[in-house]
């Protein structure tokens, strides 16, 4: 009969959230510590932990005894949890992390020491690149305002705090000299991260759209300009007038060859005047 209720009550009882799970990675991008960081990937996955109520895996709480009725239950939410920590790692971290004999909260435990241990060093090596990103280093904007804010994420992570004011100044100061107004604007009202990276982009717009509508003015310009003659300021002073010395030369066939067609014309009658009598001098008869 006792048998009988425990079946009955197994049944009753509502299927766990973390059961219909299928594609993990499309939640949680895969930690590599490059592209997508610890501290970005510690929040996606709590917040994913949260939504489907198995937080209490990875925060240290102590797990039921064996002998417990719920042991085997917590035991089948473990493992899934444990998966998601298995599927969302790279491989080089995946094979420091894999243990067969691992609960959740242990290969959560190792993955927070390989990248929080030796703080000091960490930090060090932080900061140098906190400090000396600029947006020429990266390939776009975008990029570089969350470069930026990784780091600062990754600095948090191991005691060296980075409040939103140090952010958006250090966001400044790797810029280019063609966000000089738009920096000091920043620098004098401190907003927001939001707004400051709104306001870049904002600026970085106007100039593309600036740059686009000088550049077909500019083709005009210089498509309209005539090539002046080569020999022009070569022979100026000679008196010469241009081009004179690329004339092909044309042998003449006549006296009549360089005339205007009226002046041959006349020419050609004037040869079949008759020519006056000679005058006779005095005296004679």
């Amino acid at each position: 009969m006792g048998d009988t209720n425990a079946a009955a009550t197994t049944q009753n009882k509502p299927l766990h959230p973390a059961y219909t799970v299928t594609d993990i990675q499309r939640k949680i991008r895969i930690l590599d510590g490059v592209k997508v960081s610890y501290s970005s990937w510690v929040k996606l996955f709590k917040l994913h932990a949260q939504g489907y109520k198995v937080m209490h895996h990875i925060d240290g709480t102590k797990a039921p005894a064996k002998t417990d009725p719920e042991y085997a239950s917590w035991s089948e939410i473990d493992a899934i949890v444990l998966q998601w920590i298995y599927g969302t790692l790279s491989d080089d971290l995946l094979v420091r992390v894999l243990d067969s004999d691992s609960t959740a909260f242990d290969a959560w435990s190792k993955i927070k020491s390989i990248f929080l241990n030796n703080k000091g060093a960490r930090a060090a090596a932080l900061e140098h690149e906190f400090t000396n990103l600029t947006l020429k280093s990266m390939p776009s904007l975008e990029a570089y305002c969350q470069k930026l804010k990784d780091l600062g994420d990754q600095l948090n992570d191991v005691d060296c705090p980075v409040n939103e004011q140090r952010l958006v100044l250090q966001l400044v100061r790797g810029l280019p000299t063609e966000f000089d107004v738009a920096g000091a604007y920043i620098n004098q009202s401190l907003p927001t991260w939001e707004t400051a990276c709104s306001m870049l982009q904002l600026e970085h717009q106007r100039q593309t759209a600036r740059e686009s509508l000088s550049t077909p003015t500019a083709l005009v310009v210089v498509s309209d300009e005539q090539p002046r003659p080569e020999n022009f300021n070569r022979r100026r002073g000679s008196g010469s007038r241009p081009n004179q010395s690329r004339r092909p030369h044309q042998p003449s066939n006549g006296p009549n060859r360089s005339r205007p067609p009226y002046q041959q014309q006349a020419q050609s009658q004037s040869t079949h005047w008759p020519t006056s009598a000679p005058v006779k001098e005095w005296g004679q008869t």
